[in-house]
C-alpha cells in the first residue's frame, strides 16, 4: 500500500503550484479512495496530514477546502540561492504575527455576525466614531499603566497607517515640518510625502527619541507635530522609560507641539505606561488590530485630545480612512468575547519565544532587540554595508530591510538591518539566522 505521506506530498506540491487553488474543495475521501485505488482509511490519513500542515481545512457537513498555500517551509533554503524557486524566499521583511489556532478563534467570534439580522446591521456605514459598543470595548483593550481613554474621544479608521494619516493631515499643512525619531517607520515617510509635509529626523540614544533633540529642531524652525515610538521602538525596540517621557511631555508642553503615539507593537509590552497619560492635552495615540489580531481584517484606533475630535474626524472623513462596520462589529465583537486577550497572551509567549532563539543564534553580534518584541535590529559588523548584507541574504533566499528604508534625512543610512521574526514558523526563522551568521562570518 502506498505510504499516506507521500500522498500528501503530491497533494501538497499541487496546492504549493496553484494546482489546487485556495477554496477548492477536495473530493470525499470515499471518492479520493477509490481513484487513488487505496484503502479509506489511508485516505483518511492523508487528509488528516494535509491539516496537520495547515494546507486545508475541514468543515463539519461541508467538506475539505485547500487553505491559501503557505510559502513551504520544509525545503532547504539553499534552493532559493539559485534563483530556482521565488516562492522559498523566507520573508523577515512583513512582520505579522500569527499563532496555532487563532483561525478558529477568530471565527468563533464572527458566527453571530453571519446572522441575517445581525449581518443587515453589521454592513451600514458607520461614522468616525464608530459605535458606542466599539468606544468603550476599545477603551478597555488601551487602557494600560493606569491611563484609559475617554471613550468619547475615541475614532476608529480602517487600519493604523489610515488613522496615522488622518491625524497627521488634521494636524499639519503642507509644507509643514513633523518631528520624528532618526530611525522610523518607514510608511511615514509615504504618508508624509502624500500630505505634502516634511519629516524632521530628531537625534535618539538608548533610551528613546531626546526631548534637547525636540528644542533644538523647534527653534531652527517651528514644528507643526511630532510622531515617535515610545513602546518598542520600530525599528530599533528601544522603550523609552518613565523619566524620559516626564522630559519629553515637558518639552512639547513648553513648545505646544501636538504628538502623534504610535502604539502599535505596545500590546507585547505589559504594564508599560503610554506617552499620553503625560501629556493627555497634547497626544493623540494611535494604535490597531492588525498585529494584535490579522492584517487582513482590521481597525485602527485614534484617542484624541477632546478638543480634536472633530478636526481629526473630518480628516478621516475627507481622505476615504475611515473604518468598515463589519470590521469594526468583529473586532468589537473579538474584543468583548476574550479572542483578543488570548491572542495576545499566546503572541507574547511567541515572541518571547523568538527572541531567545535570536539571542541564541547571534551571539555575539551586535543585535538590538527587546524580549518581548518582534523584531530585532542587527548593526553589521565591518566591512559588511547593509545593501551588499541584503543582496546576500536576497541570495539565500532570505529577505531583510535595510537601514536605509527607516533612516530619514541626508545622514549615511546606517550599516543595520532590520529582522521581521514574526511571519515564518519557528523552525525556518531558526534556519534562517543560522544562515544568516554564516554570511556574516563568511564576510562579503
Amino acid at each position: 500500500m502506498e505510504d499516506y505521506r507521500r500522498i500528501a506530498d503530491l497533494l501538497a506540491e499541487e496546492i504549493y503550484s496553484g494546482r489546487l487553488k485556495a477554496g477548492e474543495r477536495l473530493p470525499p475521501q470515499r471518492v479520493f479512495a477509490r481513484r487513488r485505488r487505496i484503502a479509506g482509511s489511508t485516505a483518511g490519513r492523508v487528509y488528516g496530514e494535509l491539516v496537520r500542515r495547515g494546507l486545508v481545512v475541514g468543515e463539519v457537513g461541508r467538506g475539505t477546502y485547500v487553505r491559501a498555500a503557505p510559502a513551504p517551509s520544509g525545503r532547504s533554503l539553499a534552493e532559493a540561492a539559485h534563483g530556482q524557486d521565488h516562492e522559498t524566499t523566507v520573508d523577515l521583511e512583513l512582520n505579522y504575527p500569527s499563532v496555532e489556532g487563532q483561525s478558529e478563534l477568530l471565527a468563533e467570534g464572527l458566527a453571530p455576525l453571519l446572522r441575517s439580522d445581525v449581518l443587515a446591521e453589521a454592513t451600514r456605514a458607520v461614522p468616525p466614531t464608530g459605535t458606542a459598543a466599539a468606544r468603550e470595548a476599545v477603551a478597555g483593550l488601551l487602557a494600560a499603566g493606569g491611563w484609559r481613554p475617554d471613550p468619547g474621544q475615541l475614532l476608529f479608521a480602517g487600519n493604523a497607517r489610515q488613522a496615522v494619516a488622518g491625524v497627521l493631515a488634521s494636524l499639519v499643512r503642507p509644507g509643514g515640518r513633523v518631528g520624528v525619531e532618526e530611525l522610523t517607520y518607514p510608511l511615514v515617510k509615504e504618508i508624509a510625502a502624500r500630505i505634502g509635509c516634511t519629516l524632521v529626523p530628531l537625534a535618539t540614544d538608548g533610551r528613546g527619541l531626546r526631548p534637547d533633540a525636540v528644542a533644538a529642531a523647534h527653534r531652527t524652525a517651528p514644528l507643526s507635530a511630532l510622531y515617535v515610538q515610545p513602546t518598542l521602538h520600530n525599528p530599533t525596540g528601544v522603550t523609552a522609560g518613565d523619566a524620559r517621557k516626564r522630559e519629553l511631555a515637558a518639552v512639547v508642553r513648553e513648545t505646544d507641539l501636538p504628538v502623534v503615539e504610535d502604539r502599535i507593537w505596545s500590546f507585547l509590552h505589559e504594564g508599560g505606561v503610554p506617552f499620553a497619560a503625560y501629556a493627555p492635552e497634547r497626544v493623540h495615540v494611535v494604535d490597531g488590530l492588525s498585529k494584535r489580531v490579522a492584517p487582513g481584517l482590521t481597525v485602527g484606533f485614534l484617542a484624541v485630545p477632546g478638543d480634536r475630535v472633530e478636526a481629526v474626524a473630518a480628516a478621516l472623513r475627507s481622505g476615504g480612512w475611515t473604518a468598515g462596520r463589519f470590521a469594526l462589529e468583529a473586532g468589537t465583537a473579538w474584543i468583548r468575547n476574550g479572542t483578543v486577550e488570548r491572542l495576545v497572551a499566546q503572541k507574547r509567549a511567541d515572541a518571547a519565544r523568538r527572541q531567545r532563539v535570536v539571542a541564541e543564534l547571534l551571539d555575539p553580534f551586535t543585535v538590538r532587540a527587546d524580549p518581548n518584541a518582534y523584531h530585532a535590529w542587527w548593526e553589521l559588523p565591518a566591512p559588511w554595508r547593509a545593501d551588499t548584507f541584503t543582496a546576500a541574504a536576497a541570495a539565500r533566499g532570505i529577505a531583510v530591510t535595510p537601514g536605509a528604508a527607516f533612516a530619514v534625512g541626508p545622514r549615511g543610512a546606517p550599516d543595520a538591518v532590520r529582522l521581521g521574526l514574526a511571519s515564518v514558523p519557528l523552525p525556518v526563522l531558526g534556519r534562517a539566522l543560522r544562515t544568516l551568521r554564516d554570511v556574516v562570518r563568511d564576510g562579503p
